[in-house]
C-alpha cells in the first residue's frame, strides 16, 4: 500500500514539473514540429493491437525490420511512433513499403506524445495496445506507468544501456522495478548485466543487435543513386561527410577546408545530423569562403569544388553508393558516434573519429579487419579522406568482408518477432 502511495505521489510531481517544461519546448525547433499532436491538442493517435516506439531515425529502422520480419497468425494493427520528423518519415517509408504485402498487418504512424503522466494515461487508453514494444532506451516512467495500470505486456528490444545511464537509474531501483517492463532483450551481455541491476535478471536476456541483420539488406534506391549520380561530373572525387553532430562542426570545418586546399576539384556531401543546422553551415560556408549550394536547388551537374549541403531526407544511404570515401560524425567529439555500418553496406570503408561507444557492440575486432579507419583527430580524418580519393578499396570486396564479419552476428529480428508473435497470440 505505501508503496502504491509513493508511486503516485511521485508521478503527481513529475506531471507537475511537466506542466512547467511543456511551455519550454515548444521553443525547441524540433519538438516544435508536431507539437499540437504531442500534447494531444490534435489527436491523431488510433486504437492498435500494438505500439512500437522508435525515438529516431536510427529506431526507426529497426522498426522497419520487425515490421518487415513480422508474421502474425492474424490480423494485427500496429502503432509505430516516433519523436522526430525524420524517424516519422522512415516509419512511412516502411509502411508504405511492406503493408501493402500483409494481409495481416494493418500500421500507421504519429508523433511519440510528451511523457506528462497525464497525457500518456490518455494515449495508452485510446491506443489500448496488448503490447508495447520499446526498441533501444525508451524508459519513459510515465508511460511505464501508465501501460502497467491498463496491463499492456512491455517488451525492450534492442536494448541498450550505458554505465552512465545505470548509475541515474540506480539512484531509485525499486521505482523502476515496480513499472518495468515486462521482457527486456539487450544487445550484449554487458547491456543484459546492467538492465538486471535495474530490473531483476529474470525479466532479461540477450540478443543479437537488429542492425547487423540489415547489413546487405538495406534498399538504398537504384533510382536515387542514378538521380544523384546526375548531379556530379563524371569523373570529379565526391566525399560523403556524413551525420555530423554540433560539436564537432569546427572541426569538421577544417576537414573540409582542408580537403578543399588538397584537392580542390572534390564535392563534399555535407549532411548535419540534424535539419536545424543548416543555418548554421550556410553561414558558416559563407564566411570561409567555401562555394556551396542546397541539395534541394540543384537543378544540373555541380561544379568542382562544390560543397552540397543536404537538406533532404533518405539519401544518405544513397549518397555513400556514389562515395570515394566517408566519415561518419558523432565520433570527433564525445557524442559516442553515429551508424558507421551504413556506408559499409553500400561498399564503403568509413573514418570515424575516437568517440564510438555508442557501436562498441559492434567488436574491436571489425576496426583490426580494416572495415573501420579510427582516426585520432581531425586531421587523420582528412588525410584518411584525400587517400580514399586517390585508392580506393573495391566495393564488392568492402561488402564482402563486411558480411562476412556479421554473418555470425545476424538473427536479432528473427529473435524479437519470434517473442513478439508468441504475446500476440498468447493475447
Amino acid at each position: 500500500m505505501s508503496k502504491n502511495i509513493t508511486l503516485k505521489a511521485t508521478l503527481y510531481l513529475y506531471d507537475l514539473v511537466w506542466n512547467i517544461v511543456i511551455p519550454c519546448l515548444r521553443l525547441n525547433q524540433r519538438l516544435a514540429q508536431g507539437f499540437r499532436q504531442r500534447t494531444l491538442q490534435k489527436m491523431t493517435l488510433t486504437s492498435a493491437d500494438m505500439w512500437i516506439q522508435a525515438a529516431s531515425s536510427g529506431e526507426s529502422y529497426l522498426a522497419w525490420s520487425i515490421l518487415k520480419k513480422l508474421h502474425p497468425h492474424k490480423p494485427v494493427k500496429i502503432i509505430v511512433t516516433s519523436n522526430t520528423r525524420q524517424g516519422l518519415d522512415i516509419i512511412d517509408r516502411a509502411i508504405a513499403d511492406i503493408t501493402p504485402n500483409k494481409r495481416n498487418v494493418r500500421a500507421c504512424s504519429a508523433y511519440f506524445p510528451f511523457d506528462k503522466p497525464s497525457i500518456m494515461e490518455t494515449a495508452v487508453k485510446t491506443i489500448h495496445p496488448k503490447i508495447m514494444i520499446l526498441l533501444e532506451s525508451e524508459i519513459w516512467p510515465g508511460l511505464l506507468f501508465a501501460l502497467k495500470k491498463h496491463s499492456c505486456k512491455t517488451l525492450i528490444i534492442n536494448g541498450r544501456i550505458t554505465a552512465r545511464s545505470l548509475a541515474r537509474y540506480l539512484i531509485w531501483p525499486s521505482f523502476w522495478r515496480m513499472i518495468g517492463p515486462d521482457k527486456i532483450l539487450g544487445i550484449s551481455e554487458s547491456d543484459v548485466k546492467r538492465f538486471a541491476r535495474i530490473f531483476g535478471k529474470e525479466r532479461v536476456e540477450v540478443m543479437s543487435n537488429i542492425k547487423f541483420d540489415n547489413i546487405g539488406n538495406l534498399v538504398h534506391g537504384l533510382e536515387t543513386e542514378k538521380h544523384l549520380g546526375k548531379m556530379i561530373r563524371p569523373g570529379t572525387p565526391f566525399l560523403v561527410l556524413g551525420s555530423t553532430r554540433q560539436k564537432e562542426e569546427q572541426v569538421v570545418e577544417k576537414i573540409i577546408l582542408n580537403i578543399h586546399r588538397r584537392r580542390p576539384d572534390t564535392v563534399i556531401g555535407l549532411f548535419p545530423r540534424h535539419m536545424h543546422r543548416l543555418t548554421y553551415w550556410k553561414g558558416t560556408l559563407d564566411r570561409i569562403v567555401i562555394p556551396w549550394t542546397l541539395r534541394s536547388k540543384i537543378k544540373k551537374q555541380v561544379s568542382d569544388g562544390t560543397v552540397i549541403l543536404w537538406d533532404t531526407f533518405g539519401e544518405l544511404s544513397s549518397a555513400y553508393e556514389l562515395s570515394k570515401g566517408a566519415f561518419v560524425g558523432g565520433s570527433l567529439a564525445p557524442l559516442g558516434g553515429q551508424n558507421f555500418l551504413e556506408p559499409l553496406t553500400c561498399g564503403v570503408i568509413p573514418a570515424i573519429g575516437p568517440s564510438w561507444q555508442n557501436f562498441a557492440w559492434v567488436g574491436r575486432e571489425i576496426v583490426e579487419r580494416g572495415l573501420i579507419h579510427v582516426a585520432a583527430d581531425w586531421k587523420e580524418v582528412a588525410n584518411f579522406l584525400v587517400k580514399s580519393i586517390e585508392k580506393t578499396t573495391p566495393r564488392e570486396k568492402v561488402r564482402k568482408a563486411a558480411l562476412m564479419y556479421v554473418k555470425d552476428r545476424q538473427g536479432g529480428t528473427a529473435k524479437a518477432c519470434s517473442l513478439i508473435e508468441k504475446l500476440l497470440n498468447e493475447t
